[in-house]
């Protein structure tokens, strides 16, 4: 397996393209601040946030920031996040319009919920 060119989170964002940065790092913000225990990491060459384990990966590609792994437990939510889900069901925010941190903060918590259990 080759090992990850990012040691931070940091790392990761300074090598992102300058115009997706801000929103990484408001990513990085909403998910710290709403989960404080939270400890951040690279895994799967992304930024991460573990409680024991990784519960919250998120990414930026040309067209969309990636947030995974789905969430499945919290059905009202599930719903909510239909029109950002693919196939597999991790959710996909296209750059072209405003991210809905709201909605990306309550996506952290649910996914640390699921991964406590």
């Amino acid at each position: 397996m080759e090992r990850s060119p990012f040691a931070t989170i940091d790392d990761y964002l300074a090598s992102a393209p300058a115009p997706v940065r801000p929103a990484l790092q408001e990513i990085r913000r909403v998910v710290s601040a709403a989960i404080p225990s939270a400890q951040e990491t690279i895994s799967y060459r992304m930024p991460a946030f573990k409680l024991g384990r990784t519960f919250f990966y998120f990414a930026a590609f040309k067209k969309h920031v990636g947030i995974y792994p789905p969430v499945r437990q919290d059905k009202a939510l599930v719903k909510e996040l239909l029109a950002y889900r693919g196939p597999k069901g991790n959710l996909s925010f296209p750059l072209d319009q405003p991210l809905p941190y709201e909605l990306i903060r309550r996506v952290a918590v649910a996914l640390a919920r699921e991964h406590a259990k």
